[in-house]
């Protein structure tokens, strides 16, 4: 049972940076995707970005040029750079550890299909408000 641990999260204004880290229990090569989903309040949670085992990294229109993953395999960490942030960008961000190919990975994730996708954190909250 992988467990993975965000961090990094806090508040932010409007035009700032943040970086998110997810730590693993366990290597994250073992794992086909760790991807990075966010929920805001009242909303289902939605991809926002993605990286294979291989290296090869996904995102959502809305962030790209703004969002950087990266993977860590030594220290079994990913991260997401966040800059020029808005507030809708403002919601608790998952890391998901999971075997669904990059193409596969659904946009939105209802919470009866959560398991479905492997293993997940706790969340890491982020707020962009001036």
């Amino acid at each position: 049972q992988a467990q993975l641990v965000e961090s990094g999260g806090g508040l932010v204004q409007p035009g700032g940076s943040l970086r998110l880290s997810c730590a693993a229990s366990e290597s994250i090569s073992n794992f086909y995707t760790m991807t990075w989903y966010r929920q805001a309040p009242g909303e289902q949670r939605k991809l926002v970005a993605a990286v294979h085992s291989g290296g090869r990294t996904h995102y959502v229109e809305s962030v790209k040029g703004r969002f950087t993953i990266s993977r860590d395999n030594a220290k079994n960490a990913i991260y997401l750079q966040m800059i020029n942030l808005t507030a809708d960008d403002t919601a608790t961000y998952y890391c998901n550890a999971g075997f669904t190919a990059l193409n596969r990975l659904p946009q939105v994730v209802l919470p009866q299909n959560l398991p479905d996708l492997g293993y997940w954190g706790q969340g890491t909250q982020v707020t962009v408000a001036s």
